[in-house]
């Protein structure tokens, strides 16, 4: 189990926890926790850090050039190319009016969407937006209609 800053126990870790570079902290946890509707499970201002949570889904933030980076090759925007996050929400509607009241653009705009899953079909709503630095993050929200 893992403390929350309010001293509270959270799940434990999943199996796989991204952690993203970010240029600046503050600014990307305005973005994550403010309008995404994450929350801090715990940070280390002190090196640029903090671990998130939305439900089940949780990410790390680490701000370039602060704590210790571990970087491949040279950092170039937008961050995470070829890569998109997915995060299960209980209904996008809300989350994206927030984005929109605050006039944050999006990457794509809402749709329903079927895909195969083996023999069945699973729907989803879902939208994709960038965070500061880039990330495309696809917020889905399972269909409850009957598989077509």
């Amino acid at each position: 189990m893992v403390s929350s800053a309010s001293g509270d126990a959270a799940p434990a870790f999943p199996g796989l926890v991204p952690e993203l570079l970010i240029t600046d902290l503050a600014t990307s946890l305005d973005f994550w926790v403010a309008l995404c509707g994450f929350e801090i499970l715990y940070d280390r201002p002190q090196e640029g850090f903090a671990y998130l949570q939305y439900g089940t889904a949780q990410i790390m933030l680490e701000q370039i050039g602060v704590g210790r980076n571990w970087v491949a090759d040279t950092l170039e925007r937008p961050l995470g190319r070829g890569v998109n996050f997915q995060v299960s929400v209980p209904a996008i509607t809300p989350l994206v009016e927030r984005l929109a009241a605050s006039g944050w653009p999006l990457f794509m705009a809402p749709e329903d969407k079927w895909y195969q899953t083996g023999s069945t079909e699973a729907g989803v709503s879902q939208f994709l937006v960038q965070d500061p630095d880039g990330y495309l993050i696809r917020f889905t929200s399972r269909l409850t209609v009957p598989v077509r």
